[in-house]
């Protein structure tokens, strides 16, 4: 049984929960909690696998509860905010903090229809619960080591980055260690709704030399520039005239993950050959592993995150199983590695 501790100032929304997850045969709900600081006490005591937290509670919010958490007692932690914009900034900030991931609520602080979402609330609680907590706070290893290292047969053009549980505080890690005068430039694709897009970008700038932005239809790709894939788009490489641009896409049948790591690496692979390189972090089920063939197969190079770092080991293992990955590294080496290759 996987047993949750309820946090919401709200008796509806605690009600509405409980109700939610009591009808999975998994899930027990062992306690609940009407403030940050009842639900620090709350964990202390019933010590929860995973904890819904909301984010806008008196006493104390939700941010600083995850705080108190991580710190005296680490524990899978979902965030349930609404979708207005100071939500989004909180929620991408409480990621960095320590949270698994995060539930957006559909209709506001107080959602009378949280019931459409049953189904990404079950789905994320059982992940949550089957994470190594402890890889949220990035203890990395400090020794170096590589497995299958290779030197890139020509230097890389275009870093396609696909990450989807745990993303954002492992992108921040590999931006933030990239160079200003990286000759590539670097698309992000992060499975993320789209509401948070924009916060996320915001985020990652105040950690990076690079140029980082939401990737806009029709955009320069150069050297240096990262672009961010929209929530609710495929991101795509297009060639014109002396320079390639991006492609927005809203809707592509052979991809079910939107936006699709799958998708991008294609494009990249079939663009820029053997100077494209693929890099894969973090996240549950295999998108992207397709992709990482795709770059193999054009002559290119790939990167998977070890799962010694990896807060869910979903993604880089199936690529790594596929047989398509030349490097297997910790989250801390990768940086290095991707400034070597380009």
């Amino acid at each position: 049984m996987i047993r949750v501790l309820v946090v919401d100032d709200s008796g509806f929304m605690r009600a509405s929960l409980i109700h939610i997850l009591k009808s999975d045969i998994d899930i027990e709900v062992i306690g609940t909690a009407v403030d940050g600081r009842n639900a620090v006490e709350k964990v202390k005591l019933l010590k929860p696998d995973v904890v819904l937290l909301d984010i806008e509670m008196p006493v104390m919010d939700g941010l600083a509860a995850l705080s108190y958490i991580m710190a005296e007692c680490p524990t899978a932690v979902l965030i349930i905010s609404g979708l207005g914009e100071k939500d989004t900034r909180i929620a991408i900030k409480s990621l960095e903090h320590g949270a698994i991931d995060f539930i957006a609520k559909p209709s506001g602080v107080i959602s009378y229809d949280i019931e459409k979402i049953r189904e990404e609330i079950i789905s994320k609680v059982k992940i949550a619960a089957g994470v190594d907590v402890h890889r949220m706070a990035l203890e990395l290893p400090k020794e170096f080591y590589v497995h299958h290292r290779v030197e890139a047969a020509a230097k890389k053009k275009i870093v396609v980055i696909g990450a989807s549980t745990g993303g954002p505080k492992a992108v921040k890690v590999v931006l933030s260690g990239l160079r200003r005068e990286i000759s590539a430039a670097v698309l992000v694709v992060q499975h993320m709704r789209k509401e948070f897009i924009s916060s996320f970008a915001e985020r990652l700038k105040w950690e990076s030399p690079l140029d980082i932005s939401v990737a806009q239809d029709k955009g320069e790709i150069v050297p240096g520039k990262v672009l961010i894939a929209p929530g609710d788009s495929n991101i795509g490489i297009v060639s014109e005239g002396s320079g390639n641009r991006v492609s927005i896409i809203s809707q592509e049948a052979s991809h079910t993950v939107l936006p699709s790591i799958d998708f991008t690496m294609e494009s990249a692979a079939d663009i820029y050959r053997d100077e494209s390189l693929g890099v894969i972090l973090t996240g549950m089920g295999s998108d992207g592993a397709k992709g990482m063939k795709a770059i193999k197969d054009a002559g290119g190079s790939t990167i998977a995150e070890d799962e010694s770092t990896s807060v869910v080991f979903g993604m880089p293992k199936s690529a790594i199983e596929m047989g398509v990955v030349d490097e297997v590294m910790p989250l801390n080496k990768i940086a290095g590695a991707i400034m070597r290759m380009t």
